[in-house]
């Protein structure tokens, strides 16, 4: 059975289509759909019944010590990340190289060996090399996010996990925050500086009009991906 030349081609632009596709859907998108879970709010758990001993005061329902005042310290504890992240880096690279060389030989003007003139034996080479490179980034965000404590560890420190969506009119921003933090970087009013979250994990992204504008199109990404060059 043979195929035309027709149908061939149908079905390389069929699987050129595909990929198209494929890169065209952009990735925060698709990384928020495979993830809906992963910064969800935890919920503090039901609170044991007190036991029937007839005592007034019982200690595991909720009980915080007055040093601790109304600071969070239980599963469900809201608690506000303020996000005062500043990152700047910079890098040069100079390098320069010079060579050169020269070599003369005066051959015998007579005789056998007078096979060429002297203005012949001459012979000199060089070479000269000049690099240069710089690189600089900076990174800044500010602002504040609630987030809930999802796990209370054995040492005192608290997994905490949250994220916020906002729907501008010309788009959509998402921002999500985990990470360990300590009880004594929890300030009397609940909140605690990002630069004292352990193994944060800040995501910020958005989607719309304006995010639209600032990536590349899609089938130039489609073209840069499977360009040699």
């Amino acid at each position: 059975m043979s195929i035309s030349s027709s149908e061939g081609m149908a079905r390389v632009a069929t699987a050129l289509l595909a990929g198209v596709v494929l890169l065209a859907a952009p990735a925060e998108a698709r990384r928020h759909h495979d993830e809906p879970s992963a910064y969800a709010p935890a919920i503090a758990p039901e609170m044991p019944a007190p036991p029937a001993n007839g005592a007034i005061f019982q200690a595991a329902n909720g009980y915080a010590p007055l040093t601790s005042g109304s600071r969070a310290s239980m599963v469900g504890d809201v608690l506000t990340i303020t996000l005062v992240e500043s990152t700047q880096a910079a890098k040069t690279a100079t390098s320069s190289t010079d060579r050169s060389g020269n070599i003369g030989l005066t051959p015998p003007i007579t005789g056998p060996l007078a096979l060429f003139s002297a203005s012949d034996t001459s012979m000199g080479g060089g070479s000269k090399f000049n690099g240069k490179g710089a690189a600089t980034q900076s990174n800044q965000l500010s602002g504040e996010l609630s987030v809930t404590i999802a796990k209370v560890y054995p040492n005192g420190t608290m997994l905490v996990r949250g994220e916020k969506m906002l729907t501008l009119n010309r788009g959509d921003e998402h921002i999500q925050i985990s990470g360990i933090v300590r009880a004594a970087d929890i300030g009397p009013d609940n909140r605690v500086l990002s630069t004292r979250v352990a193994d944060a994990k800040i995501a910020y992204s958005g989607k719309g009009d304006v995010a639209r504008a600032s990536r590349q199109g899609w089938l130039s990404r489609f073209f840069s991906v499977i360009s040699p060059f």
